[in-house]
Protein backbone atom coordinates (compact mmCIF):
# COMPACT_ATOMS: atom_id res chain seq x y z
CA UNK A 1 0.00 0.00 0.00
CA UNK A 2 1.30 2.83 -0.83
CA UNK A 3 -0.39 5.12 1.48
CA UNK A 4 2.70 6.50 2.87
CA UNK A 5 0.59 9.77 2.82
CA UNK A 6 -0.11 9.87 4.74
CA UNK A 7 1.64 10.72 5.21
CA UNK A 8 1.89 13.11 4.77
CA UNK A 9 0.45 13.37 7.17
CA UNK A 10 1.68 13.84 9.81
CA UNK A 11 4.44 15.95 8.88
CA UNK A 12 2.19 19.41 9.41
CA UNK A 13 3.15 20.48 12.95
CA UNK A 14 4.97 22.79 14.57
CA UNK A 15 5.19 25.88 13.05
CA UNK A 16 6.64 28.64 15.97
CA UNK A 17 4.43 31.29 16.89
CA UNK A 18 6.46 34.09 15.49
CA UNK A 19 5.94 32.67 12.54
CA UNK A 20 2.61 33.16 10.11
CA UNK A 21 3.05 30.79 6.96
CA UNK A 22 5.07 27.65 6.66
CA UNK A 23 6.36 25.64 3.57
CA UNK A 24 7.02 22.41 3.27
CA UNK A 25 10.56 22.06 2.12
CA UNK A 26 11.67 18.32 2.46
CA UNK A 27 9.88 15.16 3.20
CA UNK A 28 9.92 11.42 3.70
CA UNK A 29 7.02 9.33 3.75
CA UNK A 30 7.46 5.69 4.08
CA UNK A 31 4.64 2.67 4.51
CA UNK A 32 5.86 -0.42 5.28
CA UNK A 33 3.97 -3.74 4.81
CA UNK A 34 4.03 -7.17 6.57
CA UNK A 35 3.62 -10.28 5.27
CA UNK A 36 4.69 -13.80 6.56
CA UNK A 37 7.10 -14.03 3.66
CA UNK A 38 8.39 -10.78 3.19
CA UNK A 39 8.36 -6.95 4.80
CA UNK A 40 8.28 -4.36 2.13
CA UNK A 41 8.74 -0.46 2.35
CA UNK A 42 8.04 2.05 -0.19
CA UNK A 43 8.53 6.09 0.12
CA UNK A 44 7.45 8.98 -1.38
CA UNK A 45 9.39 12.20 -1.36
CA UNK A 46 7.32 14.35 -3.06
CA UNK A 47 5.14 15.88 -0.83
CA UNK A 48 3.53 19.50 -0.71
CA UNK A 49 2.09 21.15 2.06
CA UNK A 50 1.56 24.72 3.52
CA UNK A 51 0.63 26.10 6.98
CA UNK A 52 -0.62 29.10 8.03
CA UNK A 53 -0.87 30.54 11.87
CA UNK A 54 -2.82 32.68 14.11
CA UNK A 55 -3.97 33.68 17.27
CA UNK A 56 -6.53 30.35 17.04
CA UNK A 57 -3.24 28.21 16.39
CA UNK A 58 -2.13 26.98 13.05
CA UNK A 59 -3.42 24.54 10.12
CA UNK A 60 -1.67 22.65 8.23
CA UNK A 61 -2.91 21.01 4.64
CA UNK A 62 0.17 18.30 2.70
CA UNK A 63 -0.37 16.76 -0.03
CA UNK A 64 1.02 13.83 -1.96
CA UNK A 65 0.47 12.06 -5.09
CA UNK A 66 -0.13 7.92 -4.93
CA UNK A 67 1.96 7.41 -7.67
CA UNK A 68 4.88 8.98 -6.23
CA UNK A 69 5.91 6.12 -4.07
CA UNK A 70 8.36 3.45 -4.62
CA UNK A 71 9.08 0.30 -3.68
CA UNK A 72 11.82 -0.94 -5.52
CA UNK A 73 9.45 -2.74 -7.69
CA UNK A 74 7.66 -1.64 -10.55
CA UNK A 75 5.09 -4.27 -10.32
CA UNK A 76 4.74 -4.02 -6.93
CA UNK A 77 3.80 -0.16 -7.23
CA UNK A 78 1.55 -0.62 -10.22
CA UNK A 79 -0.29 -3.48 -7.83
CA UNK A 80 -0.63 -1.43 -5.11
CA UNK A 81 -1.81 2.16 -7.22
CA UNK A 82 -4.72 -0.80 -8.31
CA UNK A 83 -5.55 -1.81 -4.77
CA UNK A 84 -5.97 1.25 -3.53
CA UNK A 85 -7.73 3.13 -6.61
CA UNK A 86 -5.15 5.38 -7.48
CA UNK A 87 -6.53 6.34 -10.30
CA UNK A 88 -9.80 7.53 -8.89
CA UNK A 89 -8.12 8.99 -6.03
CA UNK A 90 -4.38 10.03 -7.24
CA UNK A 91 -3.69 12.31 -3.96
CA UNK A 92 -3.38 11.16 -0.21
CA UNK A 93 -4.39 14.54 1.18
CA UNK A 94 -3.72 15.39 4.92
CA UNK A 95 -5.12 17.93 7.46
CA UNK A 96 -4.56 19.27 10.82
CA UNK A 97 -5.25 22.04 13.10
CA UNK A 98 -3.01 22.78 15.97
CA UNK A 99 -3.64 24.89 19.33
CA UNK A 100 -1.54 27.51 20.52
CA UNK A 101 -0.74 25.50 23.31
CA UNK A 102 0.68 22.85 21.17
CA UNK A 103 3.31 24.88 18.97
CA UNK A 104 6.59 24.75 20.58
CA UNK A 105 6.62 21.95 22.60
CA UNK A 106 8.80 19.13 21.59
CA UNK A 107 6.20 16.16 21.40
CA UNK A 108 2.96 17.16 19.57
CA UNK A 109 -0.06 15.17 19.79
CA UNK A 110 -1.83 15.59 15.92
CA UNK A 111 -5.04 15.25 14.93
CA UNK A 112 -4.80 14.27 11.75
CA UNK A 113 -7.42 13.90 8.91
CA UNK A 114 -6.43 12.15 5.98
CA UNK A 115 -8.04 11.42 2.36
CA UNK A 116 -7.08 8.33 0.86
CA UNK A 117 -8.61 5.61 -1.24
CA UNK A 118 -11.80 7.58 -1.38
CA UNK A 119 -11.98 7.80 2.28
CA UNK A 120 -11.67 10.31 5.02
CA UNK A 121 -10.15 9.17 8.50
CA UNK A 122 -9.64 10.88 11.58
CA UNK A 123 -6.68 9.87 14.16
CA UNK A 124 -6.22 11.52 17.20
CA UNK A 125 -3.09 12.48 19.19
CA UNK A 126 -0.95 11.00 16.52
CA UNK A 127 2.80 11.54 18.43
CA UNK A 128 4.74 13.87 16.67
CA UNK A 129 8.19 14.89 17.45
CA UNK A 130 9.68 18.75 16.47
CA UNK A 131 13.25 19.83 15.68
CA UNK A 132 14.48 23.21 15.45
CA UNK A 133 17.07 23.50 13.18
CA UNK A 134 17.66 27.41 12.59
CA UNK A 135 14.68 28.59 11.05
CA UNK A 136 13.07 25.12 10.03
CA UNK A 137 11.44 22.85 11.75
CA UNK A 138 11.69 19.34 11.42
CA UNK A 139 8.31 17.02 12.17
CA UNK A 140 9.32 12.97 12.70
CA UNK A 141 6.39 10.35 13.58
CA UNK A 142 4.39 7.36 12.33
CA UNK A 143 0.83 7.39 11.44
CA UNK A 144 -0.89 4.03 12.60
CA UNK A 145 -2.90 3.39 9.45
CA UNK A 146 -4.39 0.30 8.82
CA UNK A 147 -6.04 -1.02 5.11
CA UNK A 148 -9.37 -1.23 6.97
CA UNK A 149 -9.08 2.43 7.67
CA UNK A 150 -9.52 2.94 4.42
CA UNK A 151 -11.51 0.11 3.59
CA UNK A 152 -8.40 -0.95 1.22
CA UNK A 153 -8.94 -5.13 0.68
CA UNK A 154 -5.58 -6.54 1.67
CA UNK A 155 -3.39 -8.19 -1.16
CA UNK A 156 -1.88 -11.49 -1.06
CA UNK A 157 0.91 -13.45 -1.80
CA UNK A 158 0.27 -16.81 -1.99
CA UNK A 159 -3.24 -16.93 -0.95
CA UNK A 160 -1.95 -15.10 2.27
CA UNK A 161 -3.08 -11.28 2.84
CA UNK A 162 -0.69 -8.87 4.05
CA UNK A 163 -1.32 -7.80 7.83
CA UNK A 164 -3.83 -5.07 8.07
CA UNK A 165 -1.34 -2.91 9.51
CA UNK A 166 0.28 -0.22 7.19
CA UNK A 167 1.97 2.39 9.03
CA UNK A 168 3.73 5.42 7.47
CA UNK A 169 6.99 7.12 8.93
CA UNK A 170 7.05 10.73 8.58
CA UNK A 171 10.38 12.72 8.11
CA UNK A 172 9.19 16.51 6.83
CA UNK A 173 10.90 20.04 7.34
CA UNK A 174 9.02 23.50 7.14
CA UNK A 175 10.11 26.50 6.68
CA UNK A 176 8.92 30.07 7.11
CA UNK A 177 7.33 32.00 3.97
Amino acid sequence: MKFAVALLLAVSPLAAPAQNQWVLVKSTLTWHITHPMHEVDGASHDAKGKGNCTADGCDFLIAVPVNTFNSGDSNRDLHMLQTVRGAQFPMVIVRTHLPQSAIGSPTIDADLEIQFAGQTVHYSRVPLQRITKGTAIEITGTVPATCSDFKIDRPSFLTVPIRNEIPVTVDATWRPM
